[in-house]
């Protein structure tokens, strides 16, 4: 049993400097003030803020190879221990548009790995059921409309692993779109070229959340209102957006929060530096681009992003951080345990400087 004393943390939007977390057992078991009591292994925290672990729905890379480029279970491991080290203690490894061979090889990889996974949640699927108009870094070859077979293929090999789907909706059937949402996996609107009616046609069939919000998919247009839009003028829908400044400018990523609040969350759709197969990433300024030149990905971890959104976007800090850490749990479905400093959660923390420079990763309650 450990307490952590001597921090700050947020209870809703008020900031408690006054209090201790008392942990036990893998779990938060108390949030109090005063003594500690006996029995606790104290850890004073020095000032810094404690924040819920950071969960990553999006990402390709982190700390070697491309998932994609070596789909195995030890790029999951690498992937792990890489992510917890910079404080994603809950991540999606994605699978963008490829052969279906790296499809079934990435869903075999995922489920040798999930009885020793940590922070390795499962698999998001971006793609191969896209848009052609709007492709992004997508190879346009290996784009196409789904059908239930493949569908059930895919479902019926990842055993559940497979946890999220971008899916440009309204190039699909219903009966595909209706088995998936039956089958518990989050779908999300994405490589899309939906107009407003469209895309909210995909929010009412089941679509919850939006895939990397302003990227791959039509500008907003005052005479022509579509996909983003639509989000915005959406009481429930989600979206993710990538704060690193380049894929979206940070006065768009502030509109896009001021609009949306809690319904927006943060991705890093980090990649990795790789030269075989049908993605290759170099790193070109802050951010990685194709060999074609087309922005393919990122070069920033989730506290990066934490720290671009109250620096450059004027987002308050409570709300940065559940940016990074409830809203997406929210999206799994996962806020039950992690997501939030609140009793019988997850012991899953991190210790932030002021300037927001990770000092401790604690999963569930261990230090890492």
């Amino acid at each position: 049993m450990i307490a952590i004393t001597n921090c700050k943390f947020f209870r809703g939007t008020q900031l408690d400097t006054g209090s201790s977390i008392l942990i036990a057992d893998g779990l938060i078991r108390e949030l109090i003030t005063g003594p500690v009591p006996s029995g606790y292994e104290i850890i004073d925290a020095k000032g810094c803020y404690v924040s819920p672990g950071f969960i990553d729905l999006q990402l390709y890379g982190s700390g070697g190879n491309l998932f994609s480029a070596y789909p195995v279970a030890e790029t999951l491991e690498q992937m792990d221990a890489d992510l917890i080290s910079k404080g994603t203690i809950g991540f999606l490894a994605c699978v963008a548009t490829n052969t279906m061979d790296i499809v079934y090889e990435a869903i075999a990889a995922a489920k040798a790995y999930r009885p020793n996974a940590k922070g390795f949640l499962g698999l998001h699927l971006e793609g191969p059921y896209l848009n052609p108009k709007r492709l992004g870094a997508h190879p346009e070859k290996y784009v196409h409309k789904a059908t239930l077979d493949e569908v059930k293929r895919i479902v019926e090999e990842a055993d559940g692993v497979v946890k999220m789907m971008t899916i440009a909706h309204e190039l699909q059937d219903d009966e595909v779109i209706n088995y998936l949402l039956d089958q518990g996996i989050v779908l999300s609107l994405g490589h899309s070229d939906a107009n407003f009616e469209q895309a909210n046609q995909a929010f009412s069939a089941g679509f919850t959340t939006t895939t990397h919000l302003f990227n791959a998919m039509p500008s907003i247009h005052h005479r022509n209102p579509n996909l983003p839009a639509a989000v915005f003028n959406h009481p429930l829908a989600m979206a993710s957006i990538i704060a690193d400044g380049s894929h979206v400018d940070f006065e768009i990523v502030k509109m896009s929060y001021t609009l949306m609040k809690e319904r927006l969350f943060l991705i890093t759709d980090a990649v990795t530096a790789c030269n075989i197969g049908p993605y290759e990433h170099r790193l070109e300024g802050g951010r990685y681009v194709t060999g074609e030149g087309t922005i393919s990905g990122s070069n920033i971890t989730l506290n990066d992003a934490v720290k671009n959104c109250v620096q450059f976007c004027g987002i308050p800090l409570y709300d940065a951080l559940n940016m990074a850490s409830l809203y997406p749990a929210r999206v799994l479905h996962l806020e039950d345990r992690l997501g939030a400093l609140e009793a019988g959660k997850a012991a899953t923390l991190l210790l932030l400087s002021d300037d927001l420079a990770l000092q401790k990763v604690f999963l569930e309650g261990v230090e890492q």
